[in-house]
C-alpha cells in the first residue's frame, strides 16, 4: 500500500472517530498530493512514494517553521495545534539517522578525503547529504560537519 493510499485510510479512520485535528492535517496531506499531480499534469490518481515523502518533508518544515514563529508571538494555542499537526506527519517519515551516526559518517568522510578548506565546506556537506539520500535531517548534519571541522 503506497502512503497516499495509507493517507486516505486512515483520513476514513479520522472521520469515524471525529479526530478533528488528524483529519484536518490528512485532507491538507491529500490537497497537497493532488494540486502536485494537477501541476505536474499526471494522469495517475495517487502520488508515488517519493514524492509523497517530498511533499511530506515540506509540509513538516513549514510546521516546525510556524511553531518558531507562534513562540515567539506568545500564541501557545497555535504552538499547540502545530506540534499535535506535526506528530501526525513524522508518523509517514521513515526512521532518521541519530546525531551519533551522522558523526560517524563526518568523521569516516573526513578520514577518507581529508579535512575540505572553508570554501568548500559547502559542497562537503551537500556530498554527505546527498550520500545519507533523506535518511537525516540536513540541519543535523550541518551541526556534525560544524562541529567536527570547526
Amino acid at each position: 500500500m503506497t502512503i497516499h493510499e495509507t493517507i486516505k485510510k486512515q483520513l476514513i479512520d479520522a472521520m469515524r472517530a471525529q479526530d478533528e485535528i488528524k483529519l484536518n492535517t490528512l485532507r491538507g496531506l491529500i490537497a497537497m498530493f493532488s494540486y502536485e499531480l494537477i501541476a505536474k499534469k499526471s494522469k495517475d490518481s495517487l502520488i508515488d512514494d517519493t514524492g509523497a515523502l517530498i511533499l511530506i518533508k515540506r509540509s513538516v518544515n513549514q510546521h516546525k517553521d510556524s511553531i518558531e514563529q507562534f513562540e515567539k508571538g506568545g500564541r501557545k494555542d497555535l504552538v499547540k495545534k502545530e506540534k499535535a499537526e506535526l506528530a501526525i506527519l513524522e508518523k509517514f517519515l521513515p526512521e532518521t539517522m541519530s546525531k551519533g551516526d551522522i558523526e560517524k559518517i563526518v568523521k569516516a568522510k573526513i578520514k577518507k578525503e581529508g579535512k575540505p578548506d572553508t570554501k568548500k565546506v559547502g559542497q562537503f556537506m551537500g556530498s554527505i547529504i546527498k550520500e545519507l539520500k533523506g535518511k537525516a535531517d540536513g540541519a543535523d548534519v550541518k551541526e556534525a560537519v560544524e562541529k567536527l571541522l570547526g
